[in-house]
């Protein structure tokens, strides 16, 4: 299963673990051949640690696994990209991600693409589940639990309805924000990532296009 993967000389290639769901990378680690066959075997990520050089389970002590869901190499075979789902903060700071801090600090240019706050906000919410910030209304909903989270999917649902009936776009856009963000997080409880649901309505459209042009 592993004879494909190019371990360096020492016997080890390097593992980018990204989350499944919010697609940020969480943090950059090492496997040898033996961790990356319990990584296989278990469904969660084991991994060479080059300091101690011994095997650790990410969350051993913590907690905080990281459950598999797929494993992935590049064209050359020497480095993998392991997809899972976290139970808590991936870095031993306490941050949902290793890769939190910028060189300059500077604050990063707005991106081109108009849907990036949707990319951005739920890489939000995946950080907010993972750390679970004192104070935060996402920290609260995901501490409530799921019957929580569909009650204001159901109630912003409604506002939005009222809002249309009202014909106000101030008020529709406002609701409209709050059913997405907290759709957003009903997907994150249901560890649903926002690309499956993307690619549902892309497959839908590609069916229909189809039916369109035989007809």
């Amino acid at each position: 299963m592993t004879a494909d993967i190019r371990f360096d000389e020492k016997g080890l290639v390097p593992a980018i673990v990204q989350d499944a769901q919010s697609k940020e990378v969480l943090t950059l680690a090492y496997m040898n051949k033996e961790s990356l066959e319990k990584t296989i075997e278990t469904g969660e990520t084991w991994f060479y640690s080059r300091s101690r050089q011994e095997l650790w389970h990410k969350g051993a002590t913590s907690g905080n696994v990281q459950r598999v869901v797929d494993i992935r190499y590049d064209c050359d075979a020497d480095a993998l990209l392991v997809l899972v789902e976290p139970a808590g903060p991936a870095c031993h700071t306490g941050a949902y991600s290793c890769f939190s801090r910028s060189l300059d600090g500077a604050a990063r240019a707005p991106q081109a693409d108009r849907f990036a706050i949707l990319n951005e906000l739920e890489q939000i919410i995946a950080k907010r589940d993972a750390e679970r910030p004192e104070g935060s209304y996402t920290t609260y909903l995901f501490e409530k639990g799921v019957d929580k989270i569909l009650k204001k999917v159901g109630e912003e649902a409604a506002e939005v309805i009222i809002a249309a009936k009202n014909r106000s776009h101030d008020e529709l856009k406002w609701e409209a924000a709050d059913l997405l963000y907290h759709l957003l997080v009903l997907l994150r409880e249901q560890k649903l990532p926002l690309d499956a649901v993307l690619a549902t309505l892309a497959e839908r459209h590609a069916q229909k296009t189809e039916a369109a042009e035989q007809t």
